[in-house]
């Protein structure tokens, strides 16, 4: 039984690594989106280019995170934790000295890998070094820290373009990786399963649900093109898709159980969280660009504009849980997309000239509002939807539902509202699609508060609750219990 105590010099020490490790990866989702316009001038790059940029880490991030944990398991927690966090610097480093926008795209890529590998291990450890008595504390304050991570990113990332420029977004991250990688070897005590019965990794089932993506993502965002090459991309996509799916049910040890969909609420809950992280993603990716394009701000007033809808979720999360947690599920998950939605539709008032107060303030405040209204119950309902035991998986699952729709909401949203290749080089351009893709989000987010109506019921008694009761990050929900093993059963 782990028995470090929170109050230790070695539990702070624990505390403080595992901050670091996860920051790390919170940081990079929330920064990279503000310093897009002066990656896009710097480099040459066209629209296509900045998707890829932001997409190939969610690429790589969404379909190796289910298998990050196992080789924890297997190999050491503390081990795989520190490899994730050499390569994700390693990778940073290769982003912050890129020559060109394919070369970065890659190191992207690479990032994710290694995103997958910290940002599973970093909870892992805290579950297995903690005494058990603690451990709730530890992992509260450490999803609180990280959020505060999160909420710092944009404005930190605004201050970095604006200042030392766009690479110093990515090399922020090898001093704090300088830092981590230490501690975590001098204090942090190792541990695995131990365990004799491991299956194997799924290997083949987490290269095809990553062929997949891949394919996919390359037929939306080069879909303008209308090649041949596109097309069969999307059919190999969607044959490499259904091969995944083959595949996991007929394994004896999947990355992803198929027989956990057999629970109507968690399938349910699930697709809202594909509808409403389908539009936060395309709204972080596309307003960053709204606020520097169309109204002229910079780097560091359009990051600094973003703060209010992590503040909110750092500061009402838990009560928002709470509240779930006395009136059931249900009630939240339905107004939640709802706010979200109006907050979207405000964005169309943000144009040229906006007033921060009068326009930009109050979208991203109801923005807030509905954000924090949903996150906590739909974690709470993907947990309690299935059996204690299974817990891990089901917040694997979702947390990789999450990204998987920012990353197609990335891909596919300039094709559907008619982005050119050059439109974030013309703020009238970008402006008009912009209002287009804010309409498609909003109707995103209605259809989820729509099966979120229909189909969400209220928890059983005694069913499992989420650990992380204060949370920022805005483009996935919070990872809970053991999570992220490669054989998550």
């Amino acid at each position: 039984m782990p028995d470090v105590r929170l109050a230790s010099p070695q539990g702070k020490w624990i505390l403080l690594t595992t901050v670091l490790g996860s920051s790390m990866a919170l940081l990079d989702s929330t920064v990279v989106n503000v310093a897009l316009p002066a990656i896009g001038r710097d480099l040459d790059a066209d629209l296509a280019s900045l998707q890829w940029t932001v997409n190939a880490y969610m690429l790589t991030l969404a379909g190796l995170i289910l298998l990050g944990g196992s080789l924890g398991d297997r190999y050491g927690r503390r081990k795989v934790f520190v490899v994730g966090v050499v390569w994700f610097a390693a990778a940073s480093l290769l982003c912050g000295l890129a020559p060109n926008a394919g070369v970065l795209v890659a190191a992207r890529a690479l990032q994710g890998v290694g995103g997958a590998l910290l940002t599973p291990g970093s909870l892992a450890l805290i579950q297995a070094s903690f005494h058990p008595d603690d451990r709730g504390r530890a992992v509260g304050l450490w999803s609180g820290f990280g959020g505060i991570g999160a909420a710092v990113g944009p404005f930190v990332g605004g201050w970095l373009v604006d200042g030392p420029g766009w690479r110093w977004v990515f090399l922020l991250n090898v001093p704090l990786a300088l830092l981590c990688a230490p501690i975590a070897v001098r204090h942090v005590p190792e541990s695995a399963d131990g365990r004799s019965d491991h299956g194997r990794f799924d290997v083949l089932g987490a290269v095809l649900g990553a062929l997949a993506l891949a394919l996919v993502t390359y037929a939306l965002i080069e879909a303008r093109s209308g090649s041949w090459a596109v097309a069969l991309a999307a059919v190999a996509g969607v044959g490499a898709g259904v091969a995944f799916l083959a595949v996991e049910k007929r394994r004896p040890d999947p990355m992803m159980p198929l027989g956990i969909f057999a629970s109507r609420q968690f399938t349910a809950v699930n697709l809202v969280t594909l509808c409403v992280y389908a539009a936060f993603g395309g709204f972080f990716f596309l307003g960053a660009l709204q606020l520097q394009v169309v109204v002229g701000w910079s780097a560091l007033q359009a990051g600094t504009a973003l703060l209010p809808t992590t503040a909110l979720m750092l500061l009402f999360s838990a009560r928002s849980g709470a509240l779930a947690d006395r009136i059931g599920p249900r009630i939240p998950l339905t107004v939640g997309p709802l706010l979200c939605a109006a907050g979207m539709l405000l964005m169309l008032r943000v144009g040229p000239d906006a007033s921060y107060l009068a326009d930009v303030l109050p979208a991203l405040l109801v923005l807030g509002t509905g954000m924090v209204t949903l996150v906590a119950p739909l974690t709470a309902t993907v947990l309690g939807s299935v059996d204690a035991s299974r817990a891990g998986l089901a917040s694997g699952i979702n947390n990789a539902a999450a990204r998987v729709a920012g990353l197609i909401a990335v891909a596919a949203l300039p094709l559907v509202t008619g982005m050119g290749e050059e439109a974030y080089r013309s703020p009238g351009a970008f402006d008009d699609a912009f209002g287009r893709a804010m309409t498609v989000c909003a109707g995103v987010l209605v259809v989820g508060s729509a099966v979120a109506f229909s189909t969400v019921r209220s928890l059983p008694p005694g069913c499992r609750r989420p650990e992380c009761r204060t949370y920022g990050a805005v483009l996935s929900p919070p990872l809970e219990g053991e999570r992220a093993r490669g054989r998550l059963s």
